[in-house]
């Protein structure tokens, strides 16, 4: 192990995500704690002239400000905001970034902290990940970006971003693990009581929540039984009868709550199902296809290469366990 620390950086955007910044916090000083040695200094910088940052209605007192002195750090993280469109508008984070970033051995961001990495061009032709609601609109508005919708996080080169809020944890232990090893990384994940490698990928938590983001009971009802029955008939015309609406009417609401078509969504979900099988057990392709509603491998491996470019086969190979 190293005998000086490695210098962490976490920027706070104003409005930031307090998971965003606590999680990563938790799991860099838990690496100390477990190791009995100052393996990280891990430092907050405020992206505004106060140090004093508001967190959700919570005040914490920033090490510094990033209009002080640059400092020489190991890791820089921008963390996730909910106002991240402000990315667009300050420029004194963005020249802070596009100066310090370069000098790091590793730069990223968590969450919705991606946004800023790309005002300052700093994700141009790179492989990351945000919070799974803004992927559409990082890849719109980066498109020289190679957006990982579903991934928790992505690591390219120097440049390591995370998924939403608590993909941060994750993150974190990954760089723990590359920095000092797996056993230490293991360690600090059974006390913080997190996965060290957690299974699937983001589209395992948007399309179940998927089924709680309308208002129309009518439809959160539909997606809960679509979830609660995957090997079923699930054609649009049963869906309708399960909501008691016409096929058309029930076609307009469901895409005007949810933003997607019926098949769209029971696609999505069967597909999300079938990841988790070929990573956690071992049963074979044909019963996988069967038990998430594709009656037969073809459809599956279709369905698998339209969503995710590529096939159960590969992808079991890949992620099982």
């Amino acid at each position: 192990m190293t005998e000086t620390p490695l210098t962490i950086v976490l920027a706070i955007p104003p409005y930031a995500k307090p998971l965003d910044v606590s999680g990563p916090l938790a799991a860099f000083r838990e690496a100390n704690r477990q190791a009995h040695a100052a393996l990280y200094d891990v430092r907050v910088m405020s992206t505004v002239k106060s140090k004093l940052i508001d967190i959700d209605g919570m005040a914490i007192s920033a090490h510094a400000t990033i209009y002080g002195a640059d400092v020489p750090m190991d890791t820089l993280l921008v963390a996730g905001t909910y106002a991240y469109e402000q990315a667009f508008d300050m420029e004194d984070l963005q020249q802070w970034l596009q100066r310090q970033a370069p000098t790091c051995r590793r730069y990223g961001s968590v969450c919705t902290g991606a946004f800023f990495l790309g005002v300052a061009g700093l994700i141009d032709g790179v492989r990351v990940t945000t919070h799974w609601q803004q992927a559409d609109e990082l890849t719109k508005r980066f498109p020289k970006a190679d957006v990982y919708a579903d991934s928790i996080y992505v690591q390219d080169g120097p440049v390591c971003t995370s998924a939403g809020v608590t993909a941060g944890i994750d993150l974190s232990l990954k760089l723990i693990e590359d920095d000092y090893g797996r056993d230490l990384a293991l360690k600090v994940a059974r006390r913080l009581v997190v996965f060290l490698r957690r299974p699937g990928g983001q589209s395992q938590f948007s399309a179940h929540l998927a089924a709680q983001t309308s208002d129309s009971r009518p439809i959160q009802a539909v997606q809960q039984w679509v979830l609660d029955n995957l090997s079923a008939n699930l054609s649009v015309p049963r869906l309708a009868g399960q909501a008691a609406m016409s096929v058309r009417n029930f076609s307009r609401v469901f895409h005007d709550e949810t933003g997607s078509t019926p098949a769209d969504f029971v696609e999505r979900v069967r597909v999300d199902a079938a990841k988790r099988l070929l990573e956690d057990s071992d049963k074979a392709l044909q019963r996988i296809a069967m038990d998430c509603g594709f009656t037969n491998v073809d459809l599956m491996r279709r369905a698998f290469i339209r969503r995710l470019g590529i096939n159960p086969s590969d992808y079991r190979s890949r992620f099982s366990r």
